[in-house]
């Protein structure tokens, strides 16, 4: 009678085993098949979760990364917008200069280009003070506070540093974030430093009769406007070249994002059509199985016991 009555237990713990594994299974399928998703703890596919978290950490940084590029491009592209205008200021300075230098020109003519080019440095001044879209200073480098400071004398000074900094937009890659005011605005002519605002202030002072000779002056000028010239085509060139890449990057990490996904997806998303088959299995084999333990446990030996 021991001997039967340990198998009729081994038998109940068996079957019960049996039906309770056959019904976390179907709670696990019927699980994946609501929320889309196949691993519902780790230890379910230890390998699977470990590539899963591998994957979001993939996908925070590519988004970090995704931010970072979209606003360099944003800044670069406001950037080359003011650099644009700074250049047509300089190319309107040139055409003044031309006529200033002309002997036909009257003091009356001189006077009325001296004002404006007085007006010019004025936008100037404050395009080389200009902002991204978050309100730091474009031209300052990174010392984060306005690129150029005039004194109460019209004496314009580069109050920013020679450090851009750089900006991780893709892994391993990094991008400059713009030009400094200096490399904008300052450069020598003829061996000696000057800037584009004191080359348009000492042409208006010239023309109002600071120069003996203000045709002359007017032409001599022209030296220093050219430099200005070839210094913001050459900052606009690099701004070009750095916006250019950074919208490669962007395209590059998008389509690095849509394969993380797909990869993310082909790990952790249910298989519905998959799972739906195997639930419809485990159900049937949960249902024989309790209708098999039914009638087993209803033979004459079995209530014997």
């Amino acid at each position: 009678m021991s001997f039967v009555s340990n198998s009729t237990g081994a038998f109940y713990e068996r079957s019960l085993g049996q039906l309770a594994t056959l019904r976390e299974s179907a709670e696990s399928f019927q699980t994946q098949i609501a929320t889309g998703v196949r691993i519902q703890r780790g230890s379910e596919d230890p390998v699977a979760a470990s590539r899963l978290r591998q994957l979001t950490r993939l996908e925070v940084r590519g988004g970090t990364e995704e931010e970072n590029a979209a606003r360099l491009r944003q800044d670069l592209e406001e950037a080359s917008n003011q650099i644009t205008g700074v250049v047509e200021l300089i190319q309107r300075a040139r055409e003044l200069a031309v006529q200033a230098a002309n002997d036909t020109q009257g003091e009356t003519g001189r006077a009325a280009i001296a004002d404006e080019l007085e007006q010019m440095a004025e936008e100037l001044f404050t395009r080389s003070n200009a902002i991204s879209i978050t309100g730091a200073p474009l031209f300052s480098g990174t010392a984060g506070a306005p690129a150029f400071t005039k004194a109460p004398d019209g004496t314009v000074t580069y109050a920013g540093n020679g450090q851009v900094g750089t900006v991780p937009v893709a892994p391993g890659t990094s991008i400059a974030r713009g030009i400094t005011g200096d490399a904008l605005f300052q450069f020598n002519v003829a061996g000696t430093p000057t800037s584009s605002f004191e080359v348009f202030s000492q042409l208006a002072s010239d023309l109002r009769g600071a120069a003996p000779d203000p045709a002359a002056a007017a032409q001599a000028a022209l030296a220093g406007i050219d430099e200005a010239l070839n210094a913001a085509n050459r900052n606009q060139t690099i701004v070009g070249t750095r916006a250019a890449w950074v919208e490669a990057i962007e395209d590059d990490n998008a389509e690095r994002g849509i394969n993380i996904a797909e990869k993310r997806s082909e790990i952790g998303d249910t298989n519905l059509a998959d799972v739906i088959v195997r639930l419809q299995q485990t159900l049937t084999a949960l249902e024989a199985s309790q209708t098999t333990f039914t009638r087993v446990s209803n033979l004459t030996l079995f209530n014997a016991i």
